[in-house]
């Protein structure tokens, strides 16, 4: 990948600073973006799977940060993490991503820094309602796979990781979840509990690229728990 054009590996710090804040706003300019620069690395290389391709990202992101009006940025790392997973999912989505369009829910794509709280509720509505679907049709591992394939744009080769499979069974998993969601299954009951969690990872996954989170959600859900409570059904909206 190259996408930067006037950054180069290791000078993300020295490069041309005409595009810069004033001098009195240079250090927090820099700071902000040199805490955060660890977390991003790890979301990118989450996503990626590729230590190349993430640092490639990083370097994006700071050419990016580079041209952001910062008179209008409430949460700085939560910017610069948001940036980081759009640029991430785009790489991997044109490198990796189907042709056609996937069967199944609409799964939103990470939100920005500006979104309104009439967009935000739209948008945990939509969530909450493919989530239900994904959980009323799939099994815990397609659920794994369908949500960081389809949601995230995760490798095939970290889904395998993650459900400790070989990656030949987690593409398969996701082609078994496209075929359930596209034969309109009878609809398996759901614990509201478990649903309501997996809604919160996911938005909170969206909003400030707490991947981590988001895997032990599922993951756990992928573990069959003998101990599990009865299910308390959701109803369909």
């Amino acid at each position: 990948m190259n996408t930067h054009t006037t950054a180069t590996k290791g000078d993300w710090a020295t490069q041309d600073t005409t595009a810069l804040p004033a001098t009195d706003e240079l250090g927090d300019f820099v700071s902000a973006f040199a805490e955060a620069r660890p977390g991003l690395l790890k979301i990118a290389n989450r996503i990626l799977g590729d230590a190349n391709e993430a640092e490639d990202i990083i370097q994006e992101t700071w050419v990016r940060w580079q041209g952001t009006d910062r008179t209008v940025v409430v949460n700085p790392t939560a910017l610069l993490r948001t940036t980081t997973i759009r640029l991430a999912i785009n790489v991997v989505q044109s490198a990796r991503r189907r042709r056609e369009s996937p069967a199944g829910p609409w799964l939103p794509e990470p939100t920005g820094a500006q979104e309104t709280p009439e967009n935000a509720a739209e948008r945990q509505d939509a969530v909450e309602r493919a989530i239900l679907l994904l959980m009323q049709t799939l099994t815990p591992n397609q659920r794994t796979a369908y949500v960081l394939r389809e949601g995230f744009g995760y490798p095939h080769v970290r889904i395998a990781e993650l459900l400790h499979l070989n990656v030949a069974n987690a593409r398969q998993q996701i082609t078994r979840a496209q075929a359930r969601l596209a034969a309109h299954r009878s609809p398996q009951p759901v614990d509201s509990v478990a649903h309501r969690r997996l809604v919160q990872a996911f938005l909170g996954a969206a909003q400030s690229g707490d991947l981590t989170h988001l895997e032990e959600v599922l993951c756990a859900d992928s573990t069959p728990r003998a101990d599990r409570e009865p299910a308390r059904p959701v109803a369909s909206r």
